[in-house]
């Protein structure tokens, strides 16, 4: 028999486009005029879908539609999709921090949010003064969380700041502390949205292995959305697809994936940042990464560009970007650093890395992206963030057509003559 834990039940979320809530006052006085009289809402048949490429022809949109699931207990759920798809939205009213419009959350025991940096923190408190203030919100006592305060400090790794108010703490620190304590304090079903990129690479695995743990050796329940594809697949054993703000796939983690991954098929594959979810730590963030090529990867005999655009915190500090290839096997193919060597002011700046046409062969790759500092400082690594498809129509290279042998399918230089 199964474990329920979670169950989300034809959840729906409008809201009204330029409006703080769903309406003006007349709307709100039809919403009870109607009620009053045992009527359906008026405002539930209008509405356009959660697209952002089209203008529309209402005021009002569904951010969510119609969304069910269940959940396990012991299950790590992967929420994915595209920006705007509707995954924060949806996290946000599974951690009640929104209602939805229709629909109903049953959940069975205490649920722990990591939603965005600084979520539930006072920030003129200290961090100890937090951990807390968050676990009497979750209902535990002063000694239950007295037991499990070392634990929360070693693994947040703020121990010199523990006595410091919150406020003082770089975005790094303060998704560190959130994450231990959302983790230590033994909620039954723990929801992380994407806020662990703000960690450096060493948290992050830190943080996985964290939620793997809980999952599998404690039983308890983790909802995680990610962009890191690589993350999802170590760490989750469902996953959800959402597109439009309606379930495209519920189901395994790995065709969600393959469904996710066949949504990227543009003339660019791009994603960005708000400086308060950009990875990073105190010393630099990536605000966005762009891979790009004239035709949108139609035609293997055109350059392919990489757009890396990151923020320097810190005076007189050397940032170089790093890219690695992977195939849709995971194999790695190629690396290439940008062995910059000039001292950079506080700013935004952008790396540009060209990859020559006749490189690639048909199929899928995956880009790795590092952002490296002073003394090799690794700042940011973002496994298999963003992906590219060559595909065998319009691959003509004289006579020849289609796929090659080989992982790459490089056009050397020949040369014939007489002799």
């Amino acid at each position: 028999m199964k474990d329920i834990i979670l169950k989300a039940e034809n959840i729906s979320k409008q809201y009204r486009l330029g409006q703080v809530g769903t309406g003006t006052l007349s709307h709100d006085l039809n919403r009870w005029w109607h009620e009053i009289r045992g009527k359906e809402n008026p405002y539930l048949k209008i509405g356009d879908i959660n697209d952002r490429s089209v203008k529309g022809n209402s005021d009002y949109v569904w951010a969510l539609q119609d969304i069910n699931f269940e959940v396990e207990r012991g299950e790590v759920l992967g929420i994915i999709g595209k920006n705007g798809a509707g995954k924060s939205t949806l996290l946000k009213i599974l951690s009640k921090v929104t209602a939805p419009t229709t629909g109903s959350i049953k959940s069975r025991g205490r649920i722990a949010s990591l939603l965005e940096v600084g979520t539930g923190f006072n920030p003129e408190l200290t961090g100890k003064e937090n951990i807390f203030l968050n676990g009497a919100i979750l209902g535990m006592t002063k000694k239950e969380i007295t037991s499990k305060l070392e634990e929360i400090v070693e693994f947040s790794g703020c121990e010199r700041y523990i006595d410091t108010p919150v406020k003082r703490y770089s975005s790094g620190m303060t998704v560190r502390l959130a994450f231990a304590v959302a983790a230590f304090l033994e909620p039954e079903i723990l929801v992380v949205d994407e806020v662990l990129a703000v960690g450096d690479a060493e948290f992050q695995k830190k943080a996985i292995g964290k939620m793997q743990d809980i999952s599998k050796g404690q039983g308890r329940t983790v909802l995680f959305v990610s962009h890191n594809m690589a993350a999802v697949k170590s760490l989750c054993t469902k996953g959800i697809v959402l597109e439009n703000g309606l379930i495209k796939y519920n189901g395994s983690v790995e065709q969600a994936l393959d469904i996710y991954n066949s949504q990227n098929k543009l003339t660019e594959s791009k994603i960005c940042w708000s400086s308060a979810e950009a990875p990073g730590n105190e010393k630099a963030i990536i605000k966005s990464i762009n891979v790009f090529s004239k035709s949108g990867f139609n035609y293997i005999e055109e350059d392919v560009f990489v757009e890396v655009f990151y923020e320097n915190l810190i005076e007189e500090q050397v940032l170089n970007v790093s890219i690695s290839i992977f195939d849709d096997k995971e194999n790695y193919l190629i690396a290439s650093p940008n062995l910059n060597r000039q001292k950079l002011k506080k700013g935004t700046f952008k790396s540009v890395c060209k990859l020559n046409k006749n490189t690639f062969n048909t199929g899928k790759y995956f880009f790795s992206i590092l952002l490296v500092g002073n003394n090799f400082e690794l700042i940011v690594k973002l496994e298999s963030i963003v992906s590219i498809e060559f595909k065998e129509e319009g691959t003509k290279r004289g006579n020849f057509f289609d796929t090659w042998s080989g992982a790459l399918r490089p056009y050397f230089d020949w040369s014939n003559s007489e002799v």
